[in-house]
């Protein structure tokens, strides 16, 4: 098993013809992780947090949507980089919302990477196949490890 096989993807989005999109292009690209879908920013902090990811003490890498209803992409990225049990979790923002100050706040609150959604058909699948090849090539820490 190779090291990018062993980060799970946890794609919060909840748009499901997008969050479908986005599967099918990843692994059109050839990435062949585990990717876990959560429909809204709460059920994922919720599995974060929780006992199944604790359970699993390994790597992530989240694909955030920024505009999702109960909590956002912003609170959610907000509450992963400020745990320290989630803060090393790289955190790509993948969203319609092209604004140079939503770009700029999303960075101050930690994420590592910003890629807006092309509104084009054919663009966007390009551009989550070329975000595939990118996390196929990345290394993703490992969980931070809490010393008492």
């Amino acid at each position: 098993m190779t090291e990018h096989e062993e980060v799970k993807i946890l794609l919060c989005e909840d748009e499901e013809a997008h969050a479908d999109l986005v599967k099918l292009n990843l692994f059109r690209s050839g990435l062949t992780n585990e990717i876990l879908h959560f429909s809204n920013g709460l059920k994922l902090i919720e599995f974060l947090f929780g006992e199944e990811a604790a359970k699993h003490n390994g790597k992530y890498l989240i694909i955030l949507d920024i505009n999702m209803p109960g909590l956002d992409g912003r609170q959610v990225l907000e509450r992963v980089k400020r745990d320290e049990r989630t803060k090393n979790i790289p955190v790509v923002m993948l969203t319609t919302a092209e604004d140079e100050r939503e770009v700029e706040r999303c960075y101050r609150l930690g994420c590592n990477f910003y890629l807006p959604k092309p509104m084009d058909y054919e663009d966007f699948c390009k551009a989550v196949h070329e975000l595939g090849l990118f996390i196929q090539k990345a290394k993703i820490p490992g969980p931070a490890v809490l010393v008492a």
